[in-house]
């Protein structure tokens, strides 16, 4: 029933712009030009596999938002437990979380090319700021909200401050770190485009440009299509390897 309610949605966006796209082109309400038919857009795709490479692209987005990713999570979940789990390490970094927070992720761009200038390097920088901005305060926040409880249980049992990290806090709060990790991984395709059309080098960003500028304008809407269509499975992936390895958790997927 889920799954239904889902594709309705879609169904009726679907629906809309076939209406809207009806007819030959020099009667429509909308210039092909600006908004292409799906059978316009369907009947592209054989030209953006071969002669745009596609899956060429769709790897080194892949790549770059995967390197992002990690190098954020590196920094980002020893950094949350310690804000999470010592007062002194919240008061430390709270304002600067807080300040970054309130940051236009736009206004990255240009910051990271003046330190790194315009090569991979850069893209790279900007996705993993883009990640561990939103996913910082959500790391904290879970280690933060454990039970007290369990604190008081390992501190009754003798269980030093470091144990009571790694074996206590951590565990507890594994479930929704894994929760805040699956919605943070989403953010690096939010703005994956926005990475690569600084400097046109590849990537689905690349396609979207070019296709803008040089048309066939029915790549930019496949495109954006194929950009959904990860999304959606590695959000699906998040949420079944979720379930496996947090099984007692009610799934939020």
């Amino acid at each position: 029933m889920a799954i239904l309610l889902g594709v309705v949605p879609v169904a009726l966006l679907i629906l809309m712009w076939w209406i809207l796209t009806l007819g030959p082109a020099e009667e429509r309400s909308i210039a092909p030009t600006i908004l292409p038919s799906p059978g316009e857009v369907l009947q592209s795709v054989p030209e953006l596999l071969t002669d745009r490479n596609l899956l060429l692209h769709i790897g080194a987005s892949l790549q770059r938002v995967g390197l992002s990713y990690l190098l954020a999570l590196a920094i980002v979940f020893p950094l949350g437990i310690l804000m999470g789990a010592f007062g002194s390490a919240s008061a430390a970094f709270t304002p600067v979380v807080t300040a970054s927070g309130y940051v236009p992720i736009a206004t990255l761009v240009p910051l990271t090319m003046s330190w790194f200038g315009t090569g991979e390097l850069q893209k790279i920088i900007f996705l993993a700021m883009a990640f561990g901005i939103y996913l910082l305060p959500l790391v904290a926040k879970a280690i933060d909200a454990v039970p007290d409880v369990y604190l008081r249980t390992a501190f009754t049992l003798g269980a030093s401050r470091f144990q009571i990290v790694r074996r206590v806090l951590v565990p507890v709060a594994l479930p929704d770190i894994w929760h805040s990790m699956r919605l943070a991984f989403g953010v690096g395709w939010t703005y994956l485009v926005l990475a690569e059309v600084v400097v046109l080098v590849d990537g689905l960003g690349y396609l979207i440009e070019i296709s803008r500028r040089r048309g066939p304008r029915e790549h930019i809407y496949l495109t954006i299509i194929v950009i959904s269509l990860i999304s959606w499975i590695a959000d699906q992936a998040w949420g079944q390897l979720g379930s496996r390895l947090f099984p007692y958790r009610r799934s939020r997927a």
